[in-house]
């Protein structure tokens, strides 16, 4: 397992500077009280905006693709969020059995509590689960380091209780965080995961704009985020996932990219 430990970035380390300096200059000149905030009130505003920015690498590490030598291999990676889910999940495994194609599947916590044995099968059958917190909160983003402790110590505990195989990676709900994930994530020596390309297949029902947001470039390197939880359907009822898997899969197949799970991309 590569070396996890907490390194603040460059940002990281100028936003504490930055927030001595404004204590210093107030104590030894109250009255600049004003300039001393509104440095500090613009620093978390930029901090907030990157927070918002699911790729961004200014809050700590983050991989928005593989690393160069899986890249070298022309390994991608398919990663599948919000499950499982009890209707959808099992047909996601049976297309990814037709097409021989390997999967990294963030599960909910609460979710895999609550189907265990459909956490065990996607492990059974040659898939990676990983954590994407306990309870998937939409308010995720604005948790404290108490917060996200929790949230991602009891998603390790459950998803490692269930699979008997200990998450190696993390992916924010909605990807949203703030500064104090990075240091909790290297704690837990979890590598943060965001993506190079996602479908928008919650909210997205039509198969050409999805296939075309996933396929379009795809490249060596890709970490494609496509939804198995949470999913939207055709009009015909169908889940998009898995309306446009098959289209994908030919798109890498065409360009002689293999799929791989994140945790076989660190080998």
């Amino acid at each position: 397992m590569p070396d996890t430990r907490w390194r603040p970035t460059p940002l990281i380390r100028a936003t504490l500077v930055l927030h001595a300096l404004a204590l210093l200059a107030v104590l030894v000149e109250p009255g600049q009280w004003r300039w001393a905030l509104g440095a500090v009130l613009a620093n978390h505003a930029l901090l907030t905006l990157l927070g918002l920015w699911p790729r961004s690498h200014w809050l700590g590490q983050n991989w928005t693709r593989l690393p160069a030598a899986a890249t070298a291999r022309n390994e991608i990676a398919l990663t599948i969020d919000d499950g499982p889910d009890p209707v959808v999940t099992p047909q996601v495994l049976d297309m990814l059995d037709h097409y021989a194609i390997q999967a990294t599947f963030f599960c909910v916590g609460e979710k895999a509590a609550r189907y265990p044995d459909l956490c065990r099968d996607i492990v059974r059958r040659g898939h990676a689960v990983e954590n994407h917190s306990q309870h998937h909160r939409h308010h995720f983003a604005l948790l404290g380091r108490s917060g996200f402790t929790r949230e991602l110590q009891a998603a390790q505990d459950t998803l490692t209780t269930i699979t008997g195989q200990r998450p190696l990676f993390f992916r924010a709900p909605a990807g949203l965080r703030n500064p104090f994930l990075d240091p909790v994530l290297a704690r837990l020596e979890l590598r943060l995961a965001s993506w190079s390309a996602r479908g928008f297949d919650t909210r997205i029902s039509d198969i050409e704009r999805v296939k075309n947001k996933l396929s379009r470039g795809l490249h060596a390197g890709a970490i494609l985020l496509v939804h198995d939880g949470n999913a939207a359907h055709t009009s015909d009822g169908v889940p998009v996932i898995l309306a446009v898997l098959p289209a994908v899969v030919a798109t890498a197949a065409a360009a002689n990219l293999r799929f791989v799970t994140l945790r076989k991309a660190l080998a």
